[in-house]
């Protein structure tokens, strides 16, 4: 199959020209002007006149069908990965979760069953940490040999997934010394458990004191500490989720001293506030999140965070569960809400409406913290993650000047609401395609369950 892209303006994270693509098979295999008059036939060509041609969105934090609080987030890899698609995104990087006594074998292969014949898109997976006696440290070895790279420890939910600091040290010392990455879910979550078991016996009950019983000290210091443990084990470390700009200083302090570590933030802690907790019905569930939401006075710090490389990458950490039946079994205790939010499908045109449009960030910028920041950490690039000869023809045909308003009623997320019901958007996806083959046309679906594939991922460098 031989696709031609026409008059494109392809935008890489640091190039921006107007060129046609030739597509053979999966990869690109040319990229000039006029390649119509020099290519022979083609079996389909695409006009992307007045379009942006960028690589298509690598959201490396999501949570398709993950088991959480009595319950399971309502997309799983089929649904999920649809809407992904329909939002930009050509590939996902999911969270596997071992429990204790598991192999790590052992609960990789069931996140495979979950994805296999489901994902419509390429994904890879980290693999979530919960157990790891000196028995089993080899096993981080085995992973990373087989392409499952990085892995996340937890300093929160204590009785679930929370690990003791011996344990990331090991993680990471072992990790690293392999090529691999730990990517870390920083809270102090032995205080906040105190917090929450005080709030809950004193009556307070709604979902603003999800916000309030775990505080930006409490973020700053498990960053702090996660960046102590990643230097004495002499090991790279990745911040998931960063939500404050008391957490954004210990990173910004440890970059400046030269050290390898690095954040993502997500859209909603860049555009959403904690003002959303504080209706006096139950609607502030839907925004029950880890780490919640805060303050609004953070937004503009993360956003200059971007701008500086301090942040590095936009994720979504989408963990959608429905407000009727799922956030409802919170209704009477916040700390038994499950804790996420829908966000894969909006991410790419929330970023460039508030972020170019709104004159934040530049166009190479936006890919590079959407798509290509993310290939290079987590062991992608050039494979995904650019326009370039050779790679992947993982490929977004994105209009800049179409208009779109977010809705529940018209998204392809499996969940009940929408963070950002009713806000306008400029900046729009209208052609997909993924390893060559076009998944939405036009906004319309293409694609098929399955197609998506197991991407085996190099080492951190």
């Amino acid at each position: 199959m031989r696709t031609l892209i026409t008059n494109g303006q392809i935008v890489t994270a640091v190039d921006n020209y107007v060129a046609d693509i030739l597509i053979d098979g999966e990869t690109i295999a040319l990229i000039g002007r006029d390649l119509r008059s020099i290519v022979g036939e083609v079996d389909r060509t695409i006009d992307a006149s007045g379009r942006l041609v960028i690589p298509g969105g690598i959201d490396p934090h999501t949570h398709m069908d993950l088991p959480f609080g009595g319950t399971s987030s309502s997309d799983d890899f089929e649904t999920g990965t649809r809407a992904a698609a329909f939002g930009g995104t050509t590939t996902i990087i999911d969270f596997a979760v071992q429990y204790h006594g598991q192999a790590l074998n052992e609960a990789l292969d069931v996140w495979f069953g979950k994805a296999q014949g489901k994902a419509a898109i390429d994904y890879g997976f980290h693999l979530i940490v919960t157990d790891l006696p000196d028995n089993r440290l080899p096993e981080l070895k085995g992973l990373i040999d087989q392409g499952v790279t990085s892995f996340k420890l937890f300093m929160a939910y204590p009785g679930v997934f929370l690990v003791d600091d011996g344990t990331i040290f090991k993680a990471m010392t072992e990790a690293g010394n392999h090529g691999g990455l730990v990517c870390m879910h920083a809270e102090n979550g032995v205080v906040i458990d105190v917090l929450v078991k005080r709030a809950i016996a004193e009556g307070k009950t709604g979902p603003k004191y999800h916000a309030l019983t775990r505080p930006t000290k409490a973020e700053a210091e498990g960053v702090h500490r996660a960046i102590a443990i990643a230097e004495m084990a002499n090991s790279p470390v990745y911040i998931v989720h960063l939500s404050c700009y008391d957490a954004l200083m210990e990173v910004q302090a440890a970059r400046d001293l030269g050290l390898p570590v690095f954040a993502e933030t997500c859209p909603q802690y860049l555009l959403l506030d904690d003002s959303l907790y504080q209706s006096d019905d139950f609607e502030g569930a839907k925004y029950v999140m880890t780490p919640p939401l805060r303050d609004r006075e953070n937004h503009e710090r993360l956003w200059r965070g971007l701008r500086g490389n301090d942040l590095q990458v936009i994720s979504t950490d989408h963990c959608p569960f429905c407000f009727k039946e799922q956030k409802e079994l919170g209704r009477d205790d916040f700390s038994k809400i499950p804790n996420g939010g829908p966000g894969v499908e909006n991410r790419m045109s929330l970023i460039y409406h508030h972020g170019v449009v709104e004159g934040r960030i530049g166009l190479n910028r936006f890919v590079e913290l959407t798509s290509t920041a993310a290939a290079r950490i987590f062991g992608l690039f050039p494979k995904k993650g650019t326009v370039a000869v050779g790679s992947d023809a993982d490929l977004v045909i994105f209009d800049p000047d179409r208009e779109q308003t977010i809705s529940a009623a018209t998204h392809h997320m499996r969940v009940d609401y929408s963070a950002y019901e009713g806000w306008k958007v400029k900046g729009v996806t209208e052609t997909v395609l993924s390893r060559g083959r076009v998944i939405v046309d036009n906004g319309q679906w293409q694609g098929k369950a399955g197609d998506g594939g197991f991407i085996k991922r190099g080492t951190f460098s």
